[in-house]
Order: structure tokens, then C-alpha cells, then sequence
């Protein structure tokens, strides 16, 4: 049979009621001929709860333990969905990320997918079963738990469909595919047909929700087409693929990130890069980079993604501490969020950044900063005015908004 891979996030089995629902498509994939493969998420709100659990349990930060710890969300889900299954007639298998053979860095709350070894997943599937594995885990090479943090269910199936080359990798949701905007924030937000996986890319990096970061970018190096889709309605859903982009210096998307802080250092040279040094190989996951670096003196600004470390604040304030004691400066902007016009090749329209710019001084705002790369422009505001920039950028850019009643609202 056709090996498929399916991907459910938490708000997809968050109840029994949509478990059920979940093994009715799985059941009907294994139906039409295909044999399913899939990923599934904790129920939703679960991996939160467990981290305020262990903050209540304890302030420090316990690595390992927080790993075995967040892994139970999973466990739950894939179980309850296998047991779904079952009791539909059909034979299913649960199996953690361990089990399933993916095998991982060494590192605690952020560990990255390195080889994939889907023995038992091969086993089960020649045995006929339906093979239910939980995502966002492995296990390292130092044969420990580890979790791919936040998003790293996705990454799970784009793994596994690499290493079973599988006819399709379908990322299911709560929502039919991805978006010009959060429907959420922008009632008029357009589905989009078809996205370039740089496009999905630097969306997911902007604070799109829609696919893990990581996750495309191990799809893009593994050649993996993936399918963003709704769990609970039959629409097309949005295709992202390798092909390039319809064409360069359109607007696809606008991106709202509230999650990732600047940070601005300044300093003696070799003090400052010893610092970029215990940035870049803390917990911390740091982004967009700009060093400019002199002899004697040198600066740096960075953005620092909040999402996947717990306890942040104190690393930042220990190494501000540390920045004064050697002669160096060290400030965060934790005020401050991100929106992102993105398209490949936007930022070489000059059209684009007098559209960007208009619209920020109609709204009065004068961001700190405002930059750009190959995929996206993008302002960093106060994050209390990341939906007003948001909804004005993406009415301003041609091409974003859907025609009446083709829009998506989440109430």
C-alpha cells in the first residue's frame, strides 16, 4: 500500500469528540487504499499546563526532567487515538518518537532531528497495522528523551515521511491551509492556493502560525511537498512546495510576532563576541544577526524567540550582569514584537517600502527598527500595536485581501 503521512495538532484532538473524528478520516484514508502513517500533537493546552506544573514544582530549570515531562502530552493523544482506531475495527499501533526511531541531538528543550531509523514503524505497516507515533520527541545519541521544542510534531512527520517516502505529508489543523494573515486578527484574510516553501519559511520565522520553522526547512532539504489542511472540512487546503513563487516582489503574507525580542549589544570587540559566543550556544534560539564590528569596538543587534525557553528573562538579566562586569552593554526590548510583509524579492520594489512606510506614518508609529531581507520587510513596534500594523499593511498591499465572504473568521 501507499505509505501516507498525516500530521494533527493539539486543537485537532484536543477532546474525545475530535479524537473520534480524527480516527474517522485515518480509518477512511486506510479505506481508499493507503496506509496511514501518523503524527499527533498533545490535546491541546496540555503541554502548557505541564510546564506550569513544573514551575509550580519548581523555579529552577531542570532540562531532562522538563523533557520527560513535556513527552506525556504525547503519549496520552497517540494512545487515546490508537485505542479510537481499534475499537473502529481496524488494527493500530502507538509509538513514541523513540520507538519510531528518530534520533536526535543532545540537546535538552531544543534538540534537532538528525537520522531516522522507522524499523518498527516498517514492522507495523507490513503487519497491516496503523501506526500512531507521538510527535515533538526522540531520542538523542546519548540515548535520552529529548523534544524538538515548539512545533516539533511537524517536524516529526516531515521526518517520517522522508525516511518512508511517502506519497504525501498532510499537516492537519483547525483551519483549511495557510492564510494571507491571522483569519483571527484579519477578517478578510485569503487562503492561499499555492506557497513556495521560502514563503512558508520566513512565515513561520515571522510568527505565522502555521508550520514550524524547523519544519519547513527540514521539508525543503529532504524534498518533502507538504499539504496544509483542515481535520475537520474537505477544502483544498494551501500546497507548499519547492517551486518557486508565482512571481518575485508580490506580497503574500503579513506576519505578526510577538514572541521574539530584540536585543541590542555594544561593547569592546573581543568582550562582545564572547558574549554572542554563550548567546549562540545557550537555550536561547537567536535570529537575524547584524554585527558591526570594529578593532576596538563593535555592536550587535538580534532578535531572541521567547517561545521555547521558560525562563528567558533571567538568562538575558545574567548576561547584562555579566556585560557590565566585563566593560559591555547589553539591553533588551521585550516591549517590542515584529510585523512582517513577506514575499520573495518585496523588499526590492520601492513601490513596497513606500506602501510600509505610509502606513506606519498614518498610524503614527515610528519603529525602532525597520529592515529587510530576500523574503520580507519587516517594523519592529510596540507589541500592543502589532494587530493595528497587521490589518493596515494588509489592506494597503495589492493582492492580500479575499473578496467578500472568501475570507476565514475565527470567532
Amino acid at each position: 500500500m501507499t505509505i501516507v503521512v498525516h500530521k494533527y495538532g493539539g486543537s485537532s484532538v484536543a477532546t474525545p469528540e475530535k479524537l473520534g473524528s480524527i480516527a474517522d478520516r485515518v480509518v477512511d484514508a486506510r479505506r481508499n487504499g493507503t496506509s496511514p502513517v501518523v503524527v499527533v500533537s498533545a490535546m491541546g493546552g496540555t503541554t502548557d499546563k505541564l510546564l506550569s506544573l513544573a514551575q509550580e514544582v519548581s523555579p529552577n530549570t531542570h532540562r531532562r526532567e522538563l523533557d520527560m515531562i513535556l513527552t506525556a502530552g504525547e503519549r496520552i493523544s497517540m494512545a487515546l487515538l490508537a485505542m479510537a482506531i481499534n475499537d473502529r475495527g481496524f488494527q493500530a499501533l502507538s509509538l513514541t518518537g523513540s520507538q519510531a526511531g528518530i534520533i536526535t541531538t543532545t540537546d535538552h528543550n531544543r534538540a534537532r532531528i538528525i537520522e531516522v531509523r522507522p524499523v518498527r514503524v516498517h514492522q507495523a505497516l507490513q503487519a497491516g497495522q496503523i501506526v500512531i507515533v507521538g510527535g515533538f520527541a526522540g531520542v538523542s545519541t546519548d540515548k535520552e528523551v529529548t523534544t524538538l521544542g515548539r512545533g516539533g510534531s511537524d517536524t516529526t512527520a516531515i521526518a517520517l515521511a522522508a525516511a518512508l517516502d511517502a506519497a504525501s505529508c498532510d499537516i492537519f489543523s483547525d483551519v483549511d491551509g495557510v492564510f494571507s494573515a491571522d483569519p483571527r486578527v484579519v477578517s478578510d484574510a485569503a487562503r492561499i492556493d499555492r506557497l513556495a516553501s521560502g514563503e512558508a519559511l520566513e512565515m513561520g520565522l515571522r510568527g505565522a502560525r502555521v508550520l514550524a520553522p524547523e519544519a519547513v526547512d527540514y521539508a525543503r532539504r529532504h524534498g518533502v511537498q507538504l499539504h496544509a489542511r483542515s481535520s475537520f472540512e474537505t477544502g483544498p487546503g494551501t500546497v507548499i512546495t519547492e517551486a518557486p513563487s508565482p512571481g518575485t516582489g508580490r506580497a503574500v503574507a503579513i506576519a505578526a510576532d510577538p514572541g521574539v525580542v530584540p536585543i541590542k549589544l555594544s561593547g569592546p570587540t573581543d568582550i562582545l563576541l564572547s558574549l554572542l559566543d554563550q548567546l549562540n550556544a545557550g537555550v536561547l534560539v537567536c535570529r537575524d544577526l547584524l554585527l558591526d564590528c570594529g578593532t576596538d569596538k563593535a555592536s550587535a543587534e538580534l532578535r531572541i524567540d521567547t517561545r521555547n525557553t521558560q525562563d528567558w528573562q533571567s538568562v538575558i538579566a545574567e548576561l547584562s550582569q555579566q556585560a557590565n562586569r566585563l566593560g559591555a552593554h547589553l539591553q533588551s526590548f521585550a516591549e517590542l514584537g515584529t510585523v512582517t510583509v513577506i514575499g520573495e524579492g518585496i523588499a526590492e520594489q520601492a513601490s513596497s517600502w513606500q506602501i510600509a512606510r505610509s502606513e506606519l506614518q498614518k498610524l503614527q508609529l515610528t519603529p525602532r527598527r525597520l529592515s529587510s531581507n530576500a523574503w520580507g520587510i519587516s517594523a519592529e513596534v510596540p507589541v500592543a500595536r502589532l494587530d493595528e500594523l497587521t490589518r493596515a499593511w494588509h489592506t494597503a498591499f495589492p493582492g492580500l485581501s479575499s473578496p467578500p465572504g472568501e475570507g476565514l473568521i475565527d470567532d
